[in-house]
Formats: C-alpha cells, structure tokens, sequence
C-alpha cells in the first residue's frame, strides 16, 4: 500500500467511525499541540505500520490524528505547515508509484490533496458538528511526541481531551515519546497487551523513538517484490524529515543521540533498498536541505499572531502556595525576535500583539514565553527567550523571578540582536519596550546555552511556578 493509499484508507475508516459503521473505535494516533514536523511525521508513520497489526490478536485501523484545533485539512495546514508537505511530497511524488497520486507543491494542488487524505482535530470537530453529535464519544488513542493530554479525567489515569475536542474522550492505549514524563499515561500494567510504553527524554526526534520500536516489532518488512519496497521506502523517507530537521542533519551537538544516528542509517538502508527500481538518484543531503529550506522560510506569509501560534504548547501549573491555577504558554520560532517585531511593526505593537494573543478565548494565557532559535551572523546557534506576564505582579511575576533565579544554567544574559539582519528598528527601542514592568511584566534575553529548547526550559518555568 502506499504512502497516500494508506492515508485516503483511513480517512474513510475515520469517515466511518462517526457514522456508526463501525463495532469498536479505530486507534487514533496523536501527535502533541504545537503539530510540528516531528509530531505529524511521528502520527503518520506509526499509524502506517500499525494499521491492522496491533493488537496481535485483534489488530485494529490506525488513524493519524493531527492535533490542530483550528486548522482543516486542506490550503491552510499547506500555508501553515509547508514543510510537512515538502516532506510528504518528496517521499510521495519522487517517483510517485502511483500516476493518480502526483501533486504539485501548490495551494491548490497540495491543499486538494491534504483535504483528500489527512484529519485534523479542527476536522473532527466539524464532523461531529455536521453529524449533530451530541453525546460524549469514547476512541482509543496511541500518543506520540507527548504524553499527557491538555484535560484530565480526574480517577482514571490515561483518559482525556484535547483542545477543540472536548466532545471526545481519548482513552490512552500507549504512548511513544521523547519527552519528561507527565505522569498522565498509565503504567506498564494498565497499558493493553502489545501497545507500546516509550516515554525516553533524550534523543532528537521523537521518530528516531518510533523508528526504532517499530524495527523491533518487525513491521518494516515488505515483500520481495520492487513495488512494496517502493511503498516501504516512502514511508521510511517521511520518517527520516523529522529526524534530520530536529537534529540538523545529525550535526546538532547535544541533541545527537544513538538511536537517532541508527535510525537514520537503518531508514537510509531501507531507502537505498528500493532505489534501483524507484529513485537511484536519491539524495538524502539534499532531501534535507529542501526540508530545512521550506521550514525557515515556512513564517514568511504568517501573520504575527500566527507566528506565535504555529508551534505553541500550553501547560497549567498550580503554585503550592495559592492554589490558583498559572497557565503559561510557549511559542517557538525559527526567526529572531527582531524580525517577527519588524513583522509587527514595531515593538509596541509587537507587545500588542503578545498580550492580544494571551487573552484569546482559546488561550487564556497568565504567561507567554517565545523562544527563538536561529543562526547568528557569525553562523552560530543562537537562541533568545522574551517572557511576558499578564500582569505587573502576582504569582505569575514571583514565578518567573523564581524561574530567573534559577535557571543560571540557561545562561541568560541582556539582549543584544545577533541575527545580523538589516533591520529598521532602533536597538534600544526594543530593549525599552520589552524589558518593563508598567501594565505587564516582560523581559527579553539572550539565551548563551543554545543546547536548552523548549524541552528543557519549559519544565524549569513550570517547577518554579507550581513550587512557588
């Protein structure tokens, strides 16, 4: 089965499962909130490989869930998310093993097709909306890239909600992930025979993890005939994107593990496998490299807002001390804080634009963090971190100077801008407008340890919020 074959099939599975046709709930694989590439990819593949092999005994569809509350498949997840598709359209369409299955890189051409093939939360909503559901639906779900849903079911440890989703209560059957432990998914013996328990901080790609887990299993095997190592190969080029892309092409130091160099040389071996009768001039290098490309250049056609949308994740944290709930948002970017300010307009719309954003109905943020991630214009990994609070003081601000008295190992130090862009902003105007305490509290900083990402500092922010 290909690549998109697969993804149109369970589609329909899904299409079914609302309409009542089905005895017992698919498997929906759900990647976490922000739906970034690793997270897409990770959904994707392991819901491939899956898909009517687990449980042994009674092996069930898998369906790739893309955790976007308000994005449909279709044009808007090609704007927002362009280098997934880059990354589905080289493994799909170089060759495509299927003359119906070719598309162009283009809103209308890659829209129409994502529409065809892909569910999104946003999707599902609809659905259910369309369908006039009203009852609480129950499916059984397979995490990966995260573990710990945004709504708990108080007692009953792995069942819960997603943002947008409320309709659907998701019982945690397992979990894949690369992440601190949340203490949500159940342990090793409430978790059904077969499914997987892989919560391992550590390696760069949460794929690498699924990679090499499904190795495990067995289930990358294929026939010996040319066209099923063709369809193997497509899904093992989709799964080398996030790995390369999340550890620059296994150069970023720190973030290199073994398994993520083993999984990359066992996808690579599976790829070369098929390339005699598919694609003999396969290049992983330059495979990457439209990737990479395709990400950095992905917030171009973004608004602000957007920006600090499309790759978000939220946590609420309750200080000891009040009992009242603190719930932070982070936003990263790909782009220096400068251009996303100069996107703006200018710095105090850019403040603008972050306290509008913390007050959304589907937000309700005390506290945004945006970190940035780039290169310096002497070619270095740079990072810069800016915390803006919602108020001048209060909890939210005694986490935060909690946070800073802490977090000696992130290196912190004053902003000063190193993306080396020509920019029309005033150095000091940003520094005056972004490091304040009048109306809200904010701060922005070079960040020295570029190895911290959001990983490491999201669970440094919250343990000195909930141990206030």
């Amino acid at each position: 089965m290909t690549l998109l074959q697969f993804l149109r099939q369970a589609r329909q599975v899904h299409l079914q499962f609302l309409a009542g046709t089905l005895s017992e709930s698919p498997i929906y694989v759900l990647g976490n909130p922000s739906a970034d590439l690793d997270s897409i990819i990770s959904a994707i593949v392991y819901s491939y490989c899956a898909n009517n092999r687990l449980p042994t005994t009674t092996p069930r569809p898998h369906i790739p869930l893309l955790n976007l509350s308000n994005i449909p498949a279709g044009s808007e997840l090609y704007r927002l998310r362009p280098e997934f598709v880059t990354a589905l359209w080289l493994s799909a369409s170089f060759p495509s093993l299927r003359p119906e299955e070719q598309f162009d890189r283009t809103s209308d051409s890659a829209g129409k097709l994502l529409g065809e093939h892909l569910v999104t939360v946003a999707d599902f909503a609809r659905s259910l909306k369309e369908l006039s559901k009203t009852k609480k639906i129950q499916a059984d779900a397979v995490m990966v890239d995260w573990n710990a849903m945004q709504e708990r079911v108080d007692g009953k440890p792995g069942y819960g909600s997603v943002s947008g989703l409320e309709e659907v209560t998701f019982r945690t059957v397992g979990c894949i992930d690369h992440h601190v432990d949340e203490n949500f998914v159940p342990g090793a013996e409430d978790i059904p025979s077969d499914q997987p328990l892989i919560i391992q901080p550590g390696p760069g790609s949460c794929s690498s993890l699924i990679t090499n887990e499904l190795k495990k299993r067995g289930f990358w095997t294929a026939s010996q005939d040319a066209s099923s190592a063709a369809e193997i190969a497509q899904v093992a080029k989709l799964a080398l994107a996030p790995i390369l892309i999340d550890t620059s092409n296994l150069t970023a130091e720190g973030k290199v593990k073994d398994v993520d160099i083993q999984s990359v040389d066992f996808l690579q071996e599976l790829v070369s496998g098929a390339s005699s009768s598919t694609d003999p001039a396969w290049d992983m290098k330059a495979f990457y490299e439209q990737i990479d490309d395709a990400k950095r250049n992905s917030l171009d056609l973004l608004t602000p807002e957007e920006i600090l949308d499309r790759d978000f994740k939220d946590w609420t944290e309750k200080p000891q001390s009040s009992g009242q709930n603190i719930k932070l948002g982070f936003c990263s970017s790909v782009k220096p804080i400068r251009w996303i300010i100069e996107k703006a307009g200018e710095p105090h719309q850019f403040l603008e634009v972050v306290r509008k954003f913390a007050q959304r109905e589907d937000k309700e943020l005390d506290m945004v963090v945006v970190m940035t991630s780039f290169s310096s214009a002497e070619d270095q990994h740079t990072r810069e971190l800016f915390i803006c609070a919602s108020e001048e003081g209060g909890h939210t601000v005694d986490g935060i100077k909690k946070f800073i008295n802490e977090s000696s190992s992130l290196g912190l130090i004053e902003w000063t801008p190193l993306d080396g862009e020509c920019v029309d902003l005033v150095e000091a105007d940003i520094r005056d407008t972004l490091n304040g305490t009048s109306e809200v509290w904010r701060h922005l900083w070079v960040q020295t340890n570029a190895k911290a990402s959001r990983k490491q500092v999201a669970p440094m922010l919250r343990d000195a919020v909930a141990k206030l």
